[in-house]
């Protein structure tokens, strides 16, 4: 669409309406760019020749590992999420609707937890390797085999679990295109590979986009998965700066580099996109892609081609976490368990209401008001997701450490008492480093969605009498149900496999699945672990079947 189509809506700002839309929208934006603003103010801190060290020796290494790392996993998980969403979009075979959630299911798994059950299958001394030297007689140097603890291994690994980003978006774009445009497209002798890149991924090309971005930048953020094999990227080097040389402040600089490199690349596809806008079927199933139905040989290749991802990403995994717990197992296993499992639910439930809901408020607001001050609070608001969750959590206990000193300094100066810490160490402070940590996903997930509805609908319920807030609930919110639906899918998964913002922000003695399979993976009880792991991909497989029959309903 042209942006001729965008003023008829960016005009009503004006009103008071509008005004309250962009002062929530300014506010809410500078409190979550508050804890990467705390971490930030570091950079003017002297390094005392930390930085300068890094960089004439191991800062080039890890700068070409962070970029390698996200071309290949942007690459390969936009090209299993794309196809699989096509796949189940558009065709009918048997067993679609079993592939249709179980193509979720990867992202249920964190992925250190895949990173170590991988490791541990494929390592020299693993079951497969050993297996294939009793079967041959073969000894160390007498075959190759392709290295888990590598560059490429953590591309793959990591693909593996991302694509899930790709698939949910992907897949509600190509379902809500209007059916009319690719037939036309074929009745112009278009064949369907040729619509599909004329056509289909153009439309699409808002959700590819956001899904691989949001895999980018999971992989850019990763901590675990990469540490375990061995890749030394700019996130492991922020750790080892920060706790290992003892060095914030040349640690926050690498985390500025980080940012740079994400930012890099969302201003590189919005250049890309050239401002233009998409706008597909609003709604309604007459006018939606309808499923061709394949033969016997097709419906197996599409089948095959559904299952791959899913074994790699999910069934391989739980099965060696099945064998390891079954044969060992986590000593603790009992009530503690099920306080553990309690706390991850909550959290995770309770933070994806509260970043969807966020997300859905500056999308709409964005749109409300296009004016570069709320499209640059929007951005700002989204940075934190490409910031690795220590680093947030650092600059969220930075930032909430000092409103706590002036709390307590205004509370012994007004009553001779110590108010204590009010925010630090409280489920609030966790839920506001989630809020931070992904309203990217949701902001995203809805942004795409919007993308679609064109403004004249806007017109129309202004029109009626409809103010800004009930054209958003009565208009916006029923059409925007699968991406509403999609970014507390991708919340919930994250939140429930979160690490490092859980274990530095999270109260005392408020412990998680998550934190409970790190400290037993940490000192390479990896069979105890894969208890704790696998409650942790249980608890999220039964939000993703539901989420996934409610997205088809939508």
């Amino acid at each position: 669409m042209d942006r001729t189509l965008t003023p008829p809506v960016a005009r009503r700002a004006a009103s008071p309406a509008g005004w309250w839309w962009r002062a929530g929208a300014l506010a809410l934006s500078l409190m979550t760019v508050v804890p990467v603003a705390a971490v930030l103010s570091r950079m003017l801190m002297p390094t005392d020749g930390a930085l300068a060290h890094l960089a004439a020796t191991v800062l080039p290494g890890w700068l070409a590992n962070s970029l390698a790392l996200a071309a290949g996993v942007g690459a390969l998980s936009a090209a299993l999420g794309v196809g699989a969403a096509w796949i189940v979009a558009t065709m009918e075979f048997p067993g679609r609707r079993a592939m249709e959630w179980a193509l979720i299911l990867p992202m249920t798994m964190p992925g250190y937890v895949i990173a170590i059950v991988y490791f541990e299958l494929l390592a020299f001394a693993g079951p497969v390797q050993t297996a294939l030297r009793e079967a041959t007689g073969w000894r160390r140097g007498d075959y190759w085999f392709p290295p888990v603890a590598s560059l490429g291994g953590a591309v793959v690994l990591l693909s593996f679990v991302l694509y899930p980003y790709v698939y949910i978006l992907a897949r509600a774009a190509f379902r809500a295109q209007a059916a009319h445009l690719i037939e036309a497209a074929r009745s112009l002798g278009t064949g369907p590979v040729a619509a599909f890149r004329k056509v289909v991924l153009p439309l699409a090309r808002p959700a590819i986009a956001a899904g691989a971005g949001f895999a980018v930048m999971e992989a850019l953020a990763d901590y675990g998965a990469v540490s375990h094999l061995g890749v030394q990227t700019l996130t492991t080097g922020i750790f080892r700066t920060w706790y290992g040389a003892g060095s914030p402040a040349a640690a926050a600089q690498l985390a500025a580099i980080l940012l740079a490199l994400v930012v890099s690349a969302v201003l590189l596809e919005r250049g890309l996109r050239g401002g233009r806008r998409f706008a597909g079927n609003p709604g309604g199933r007459s006018g939606t892609v309808q499923r061709r139905r394949l033969g016997p040989g097709g419906a197996a290749l599409a089948l095959a081609a559904c299952a791959v991802p899913v074994a790699v990403g999910f069934l391989i995994p739980v099965a060696e976490l099945v064998r390891l717990h079954l044969s060992v197992g986590d000593s603790m296993w009992g009530p503690r368990f099920f306080a553990f499992a309690r706390n991850s639910l909550s959290l995770a439930a309770g933070a994806a209401v509260l970043v969807v809901a966020l997300g859905l408020f500056l999308a709409y607001a964005q749109r409300l008001d296009g004016g570069r001050a709320v499209q640059a609070a929007v951005r700002a608001a989204a940075f934190g997701y490409a910031v690795p969750g220590a680093v947030v959590a650092v600059g969220l206990l930075i930032a909430l450490g000092s409103a706590d000193r002036l709390i307590d300094a205004a509370a012994r100066a007004a009553f001779g008492l110590s108010s204590g810490l009010v925010f630090t160490g409280t489920v609030a402070a966790l839920l506001f480093a989630y809020a931070v940590r992904f309203l990217a996903v949701a902001l995203q997930s809805v942004e795409a969605g919007m993308a679609r509805i064109p403004p004249r609908m806007d017109d129309a319920a202004r029109s009626l009498g409809h103010g800004a807030a009930a054209t958003l609930w009565r208009v916006h919110v029923p059409i925007l149900r699968p991406s509403i639906l999609g970014a507390a899918i991708l919340v919930f998964a994250d939140v429930m496999k979160e690490l490092p913002a859980t274990l530095i922000v999270r109260p005392f003695n408020f412990d998680t699945l998550a934190v409970r399979v790190f400290r037993l993976a940490a000192d390479a009880r990896v069979a105890e672990a894969a208890t704790g792991a696998l409650v942790i991909v249980a608890a999220g497989i039964l939000p993703v079947i539901l989420l996934s029959r409610a997205m088809d309903r939508g």
